[in-house]
C-alpha cells in the first residue's frame, strides 16, 4: 500500500472547465410490468447547467498531459475535487485510471500542466500492493503506541475492526493483533491495509481496486462504510456494484481524457449511452454491447440503478427492440442435447487437510445442464476446494464425485499455468483451436475472439510475455473459451479485468449452453450471468440462497449479531467514560433522544436550505447568505453528534 498524507503549501486554482463532457442524472421512477419491479428512466433536462451549493475544493488539475516512452496516456486534462465527493474511475486496462490517480496523490508528477491541492487537505492512497512491514505486527500497523484500552473503547475503532479484520478480538488471525504481518496471506494483508487508511480517516482517499481480495462480506461492509464516511473519495475499481452502492459520480478515463457523469456506474451506462447515440458511434460492436447492459440495467433489480435524468424516450428508444440478456429456455434445450441429464455430483462428501476440522462434511450437491450458479462464502470456507473436487483436482476423504459421460469440463483457478512466453496473444489461441463453434452454430475464430476481448492490430501480435497481469488473465480465460468445454468452473474470472472486457465476456456467456459455476465477490458479474446463488456457511455444508447475494449477506449479518450478543469483550478495557448509575442512565437515554431530535431538525434545515439555493441560482447575494447559514447549520449538526457520540459511549460503559 501506497499511503502518502500531504499538506502542500500550493494555492488552491479556480475549478476549471477543459476538454471534459458533463452529462446529468437525477432519479428513477419504478413501475410493475410483467409482474416485476422494474426500472423505468425518469429523464429530465441535463442538471450540468444548474447551480448547486458551493463546495469546498480540495483539488485540480488543469492541463494536465502524462505519458510513457512514446505514448500518452492523458492530455490535457482539466478537472477538480469538491469535499464530500465520492468518485468512482473506470475506463479499459491501460488507459490511465491508476495514473491518474497517482498525479492527484502527488507520487506521479505530470509532463505538463499543474496539480494543485487546497493548503489543509489531507490525503491518504491505497495501491494495488500494500506496503505493509513484514517485519512488524499488525498491532504495530494499526494501534502504535495507543493503550488497549483507549483503542478499545473506540466506537469509530471498533466498527473498523468488526468489518474487516473479525472485531476487537482479530479472531481471524492466528495470534490476534500480536500476529506478524510475514503471517498473513496477500487477503489479510489487504484487509489490514485498507483498515489502517481507514482508521486515520484523510479528508481525501485515493483507492486503487480496494476489492480485491476482498469477499463478498466485506466488499459490502467496506461499501456501506465509505457511502456513510463524510470525507471526499476517488476509486478505481471494476465492481460495478460497488460503483453503484458507493459513488456519486464517474469518471471515464477513455481517449486520453477524462469524461465526468453524475450517479455511480448504472447512471454512466444510461449517459454514455445517450452520448454514443447522439454522436453516432463509429464502433457498432461497442454500441450493441452498450444497449444490451442497458437492457440488463433495465430490467435487473432496482437497486442496480441510479439517478437519469436525460430525456426518457432517448434512452428507451435504445432498448426497445432489445430482447432478454439471455434466453434460458432454448440454452437449457441446448445444454440438456449435449450434456445429457448428468453432469456433476458430490455426493456425501468429507474432506479436511491434516488435523484441522473438515473443511466440507455431508456435502451433497448436484448441478444439472444448463445451470448457471454462483459460489459464495467467507475467504476459507472452502469455495476453491469444492471448485477444485468438481474439476478432479482433489479427491474427497469420503464420498464420491461424479461427473457425466459428455462432460467436457475448464476450469479457470486463480493461479492458471502460464502460457509459453515466446508466443504472440493469436498463435496462442490457434495453438489451442482456431475455430470455435457457438451455441447458435456460429463460428468465431481466434482472431475475432481476440477483437472481442481487446486484443487488437499490433496489441494481437504481442509476446505472451510482455503482457501485463490483466492481460494474460484475459487471455487464459480466451483459451479456456476456444476449447468449447460444456462445463466451466471460474474461479474469481473478474480479477484484473476492466469493465469493458467484462461487458464482453458477459455477453458471450449469455449464448454459452453449457453448466456454469462462478466462485466471484463481483456482485453485479453474478447477478447478471448467473441464475443461482449457493453459499459455504463455513460449517461444511452447503446452502441455496433464492434470494441471492443479498439474502446472503443479510444471513451473514444475522449470524453475526446472534454470536455477538452474549460474547464477552475480547480486550479486558477500562472504560473511557466511568458507568452511569440507574438515574444517570435514565438523563442520558433522554438527552440521546433529544440529541436525536436536534439532528433530525438540522437534517431538515439543510435540505431546505439546499433547495433554497437551488431556487437562488441567479442571485448571488441571496446564494452567499445561504450559503453562510448552510455553513452554520452544518458546524451545529457536527457539534450535535459529537455530544451524541459522547453520551453514547457513556451509556455502553
Amino acid at each position: 500500500m501506497n499511503i502518502a498524507c500531504v499538506h502542500p503549501n500550493l494555492p488552491l486554482a479556480t475549478r476549471g472547465a477543459g476538454p471534459v463532457s458533463r452529462t446529468g442524472i437525477g432519479g428513477l421512477l419504478y413501475l410493475r410490468l410483467h409482474g416485476r419491479a422494474l426500472p423505468s428512466l425518469l429523464i429530465g433536462a441535463a442538471a450540468s447547467s444548474k447551480t448547486m451549493a458551493v463546495a469546498r475544493n480540495l483539488l485540480n488539475l488543469k492541463s494536465v498531459s502524462k505519458g510513457f516512452g512514446s505514448r500518452s496516456v492523458l492530455h490535457d486534462v482539466t478537472l477538480g475535487v469538491a469535499a464530500g465527493e465520492r468518485i468512482g474511475i473506470v475506463g479499459r486496462n491501460g488507459d490511465g485510471k491508476s495514473t491518474l490517480l497517482r498525479l492527484i496523490a502527488g507520487t506521479e508528477r505530470p509532463d505538463a500542466g499543474n496539480v494543485t491541492r487546497a493548503r489543509d487537505v489531507e490525503l491518504a492512497m491505497l495501491g494495488q500492493d500494500d506496503e505493509l512491514d513484514r517485519f512488524r505486527t499488525i498491532r504495530d500497523a494499526l494501534v502504535g503506541a495507543r493503550a488497549d484500552h483507549e483503542w478499545a473503547a473506540d466506537s469509530a475503532f471498533r466498527a473498523v475492526l468488526d468489518g474487516l479484520l473479525g472485531g476487537v478480538g482479530l479472531a481471524r488471525f492466528p495470534h490476534g493483533i500480536e500476529s506478524a504481518i510475514a503471517e498473513l496471506s496477500g487477503g489479510e494483508r489487504r484487509r489490514i491495509a485498507i483498515a489502517r487508511l481507514l482508521l486515520d480517516g484523510p479528508e481525501l482517499l485515493l483507492l486503487d481496486e480496494p476489492t480485491n481480495h476482498l469477499d463478498v462480506e466485506a466488499v459490502d461492509w467496506l461499501a456501506h462504510h465509505l457511502a456513510a464516511r463524510r470525507g471526499a473519495l476517488l476509486v478505481v475499481t471494476h465492481d460495478r456494484w460497488f460503483l453503484d452502492a458507493v459513488c456519486t459520480a464517474t469518471w471515464e478515463v477513455a481517449d486520453e481524457t477524462v469524461h465526468q457523469y453524475d450517479g455511480g456506474y448504472a447512471a454512466f451506462v444510461l449517459a454514455r449511452a445517450e452520448r454514443d447515440r447522439q454522436a453516432a458511434a463509429r464502433d457498432d460492436r461497442r454500441r450493441q454491447l452498450l444497449r444490451k447492459e442497458l437492457a440488463w440495467l433495465r430490467r435487473g433489480p432496482p437497486a442496480r440503478t441510479s439517478k437519469p435524468k436525460f430525456r426518457i424516450d432517448a434512452a428507451n428508444e435504445l432498448i426497445a427492440d432489445e430482447p432478454e440478456v439471455r434466453d434460458r429456455a432454448e440454452l437449457l434445450r441446448f445444454a440438456t442435447a449435449r450434456l445429457g441429464d448428468k453432469v456433476l455430483e458430490a455426493v456425501d462428501v468429507w474432506l479436511a487437510f491434516g488435523d484441522n476440522p473438515p473443511l466440507l462434511h455431508d456435502l451433497t450437491w448436484r448441478l444439472g445442464p444448463g445451470d448457471r450458479v454462483a459460489l459464495v462464502g467467507v475467504n476459507g470456507s472452502g469455495k476453491t476446494t469444492l471448485l477444485s473436487l468438481l474439476a478432479g483436482a482433489l479427491e474427497p476423504d469420503t464420498g464420491e464425485v461424479q461427473r457425466g459421460a459428455t462432460v467436457r469440463l475448464a476450469r479457470l483457478s486463480q493461479d492458471s499455468a502460464e502460457i509459453p512466453g515466446h508466443l504472440r496473444v493469436l498463435e496462442s489461441l490457434e495453438e489451442v483451436k482456431d475455430v470455435a463453434t457457438l451455441s447458435d452454430g456460429r463460428q468465431i475464430t481466434a482472431s475475432m475472439l481476440c477483437d472481442r476481448f481487446g486484443f487488437r492490430g499490433d496489441l494481437a501480435r504481442t509476446p505472451v510475455r510482455d503482457l501485463s497481469g490483466g492481460q494474460r488473465r484475459r487471455l487464459q480465460l480466451m483459451r479456456l473459451l476456444m476449447a468449447e468445454p460444456n462445463v466451466l468452473l471460474l474461479d474469481e474470472p473478474t480479477n484484473d479485468l476492466d469493465i469493458e472486457t467484462l461487458t464482453a465476456l458477459e455477453d458471450l456467456l449469455d449464448r454459452w449452453p453449457g453448466t456454469l459455476v462462478i466462485v466471484s465477490h463481483d456482485r453485479y458479474f453474478v447477478e447478471r450471468v448467473c441464475d443461482d446463488v449457493y453459499a459455504l456457511t463455513g460449517d461444511g455444508a452447503i446452502r441455496h440462497m433464492p434470494g441471492g447475494i443479498d439474502q446472503y449477506v443479510q444471513s451473514r449479518r444475522a449470524s453475526a449479531a446472534t454470536a455477538a450478543a452474549p460474547r464477552a469483550p475480547a480486550v479486558a478495557t477500562t472504560p473511557a467514560t466511568p458507568s452511569l448509575g440507574g438515574g444517570a442512565t435514565r438523563a442520558a437515554r433522554k438527552e440521546i433522544q433529544r440529541l436525536e431530535r436536534t439532528l433530525e431538525r438540522l437534517g431538515a434545515r439543510e435540505d431546505e436550505l439546499h433547495a433554497a439555493m437551488a431556487q437562488s441560482a441567479t442571485d448571488h447575494n441571496r446564494l452567499r447568505e445561504l450559503q453562510s447559514e448552510l455553513e452554520a447549520c452544518v458546524t451545529e449538526r457536527d457539534q450535535v453528534e459529537a455530544t451524541w457520540l459522547e453520551v453514547a459511549e457513556a451509556l455502553e460503559a
